[in-house]
């Protein structure tokens, strides 16, 4: 029986001050005041948003305490109407949030999480859900994550990694082996220039699609990259009035993963990407622009 669940998203909330209209950066000795300031959900509460309002049945395996941060995710989750069956609960604080400093071109976050007392139940979630898509899966070298996407084959399912910050290189034992078996990976570019060592975004690019069926590159001003073998496409993004660049990605991806499982060839999901990772932008908070599929086909 096919499943109900289109995307399984995994990824824990963050709660996300952001403070924008700053003369410079934060810098020792110095008060920095910034124009305006917004709290909002963040993590990937931003992706489980876009989904939903772009109608992609999706559940997000949450992990929330008792603590003020937690109460305001729960209550923004069942307000904005998510899927919240598998929110797992916790009878003490795991306190997660981000103080982000935004510009115009960019963003930088100061960020703070309480320890889980333990892991994540992926490969359980996954056998009981039989998902189409899993998202934001752990990102490393190790024999278990393989393991993990073999049975998330195996179900039926596919596999996007976006995988967020990270200091590692292809050098690490292991990750070539997982990207070699995961569907599609989408890297923002300073994340695929650190893998890959390169600086040029088509050159990184063009390294990773040596191992991985599908690679993206998520370059803000500069649109998306997609490559498949030596098939190269490219999406620019849209020239809007930025307010804060705080869950692009994560809006961008929502998109993408929107487009796809409508059938959709790889060229419209990059620009449904970008049209979702633009206008994510021109709001405080990744979700605060998010909309439905039909006016993004306006967009379009």
């Amino acid at each position: 029986m096919k499943s109900d669940c289109d995307v399984l998203l995994f990824g824990d909330y963050f709660c996300d001050v952001i403070i924008t209209g700053l003369s410079g950066l934060p810098m020792l000795g110095a008060d920095l005041f910034g124009q305006s300031m917004e709290i909002v959900p963040g993590g990937a509460y931003i992706l489980a948003v876009w989904l939903h309002r772009l109608g992609v049945k999706n559940r997000w395996a949450a992990r929330l305490g008792n603590d003020i941060f937690s109460r305001f995710i729960r209550e923004e989750a069942q307000r904005e109407g998510l899927d919240t069956r598998l929110f797992q609960e916790y009878s003490h604080p795991q306190r997660s949030m981000s103080l982000s400093f935004s510009f115009q071109h960019d963003r930088g976050f100061i960020s703070y999480m309480d320890p889980f007392p333990q892991a994540m139940p992926y490969r359980a979630l996954i056998e009981d859900q039989k998902p189409g898509w899993v998202v934001n899966s752990p990102f490393d070298g190790s024999l278990e994550t393989r393991f993990l996407v073999d049975r998330i084959h195996q179900l039926g399912g596919r596999v996007y990694t976006d995988c967020q910050y990270v200091t590692t290189t292809l050098d690490e034992p292991g990750l070539i082996d997982l990207l070699r078996v995961i569907d599609i990976f989408a890297p923002n570019q300073s994340e695929a220039c650190q893998l890959t060592g390169e600086n040029d975004p088509e050159k990184a690019i063009g390294r990773l699609a040596e191992f991985c069926p599908l690679v993206i590159i998520k370059c803000g001003a500069d649109g998306a990259y997609a490559q498949a073998g030596k098939q190269v496409w490219h999406s620019p993004a849209l020239k809007l009035e930025v307010a804060d660049t705080t869950g692009a990605g994560d809006s961008f991806n929502a998109g993408f993963l929107a487009g796809l499982i409508n059938g959709e060839p790889v060229e419209t999901c990059l620009r449904y990407g970008n049209i979702c990772g633009s206008y994510s932008t021109t709001q405080h908070g990744g979700a605060s622009a998010a909309f439905s599929l039909e006016q993004l086909k306006k967009y379009l």
